[in-house]
């Protein structure tokens, strides 16, 4: 079943490319298994993924011990993390996508410091482009002052810009929200895009996006978080 609904979305990819006149290799997938138990991990690692997003730390610290010999494997927060478990964060993530403030930024690269000189933390900064009150991110204008807060961490290097628009069918109603965030991306010169999810990832394709978000369309729907 897995297997079938990767080829789908494969598919569904290379035609949003396509329209887009843009190559395959640009678009990161990003298999969100936030509440699939590991066997879900391992299976969808043998068919050739290897980015896969968590949304809670607490969930993914039960689950790493058992993903470590899964090599070249990339696991990205793709929820909101809190200051306080930004050490545990530190140990567990390759990507962090949802950086929202200085003191979240200083936090994780204090928890970087003294593992090694060479450890270096890919970071995306969460741009909050609705008014939602449940949406986290940062508000537009502190983008350059968060970019600033990150260039000057050691041990973190700032990759691109995230979001997450309030949810809606109708992929052309997400549309303005991506362009907007691909403006912002250019405004501040980072490269990488993570927009996009499973009912919108071609839109998001469209858009720019270098990272799409994908759960529902490669692992059913999920079960409710205990």
């Amino acid at each position: 079943m897995l297997r079938e609904r990767l080829l789908q979305v494969e598919d569904r990819i290379l035609k949003a490319c396509a329209r887009a006149g843009r190559k395959r290799e640009e678009i990161t997938l990003v298999a969100v298994t936030k509440v699939f138990p590991v066997e879900t991990i391992r299976e969808a690692y043998m068919l050739g993924l290897r980015n896969f997003g968590e949304n809670y730390v607490q969930e993914f610290e039960q689950k790493e011990p058992l993903l470590t010999s899964l090599q070249h494997a990339r696991f990205h927060l793709i929820g909101h993390l809190q200051s306080n478990k930004a050490r545990i964060a530190a140990d567990l993530f390759q990507v962090i996508e949802t950086m929202d403030s200085p003191k979240l930024v200083r936090r994780l690269n204090e928890a970087l410091v003294g593992k090694s000189m060479n450890v270096m933390m890919d970071v995306m900064i969460e741009v909050k482009l609705s008014h939602e009150e449940s949406k986290y991110g940062a508000p537009p204008q502190d983008i350059g002052k968060l970019a600033e807060e990150i260039s000057g961490c050691s041990h973190l290097k700032l990759t691109g810009l995230m979001t997450m628009p309030p949810w809606n069918d109708d992929s052309q109603q997400t549309r303005p929200y991506f362009r907007r965030l691909a403006v912002l991306a250019a405004e501040h010169k980072v490269k990488h895009l993570s927009m996009g999810m499973s009912h919108d990832f071609e839109t998001a394709i469209e858009e720019g996006a270098t990272h799409i978000r994908v759960g529902r369309a490669l692992f059913g729907e999920r079960k409710p978080k205990p």
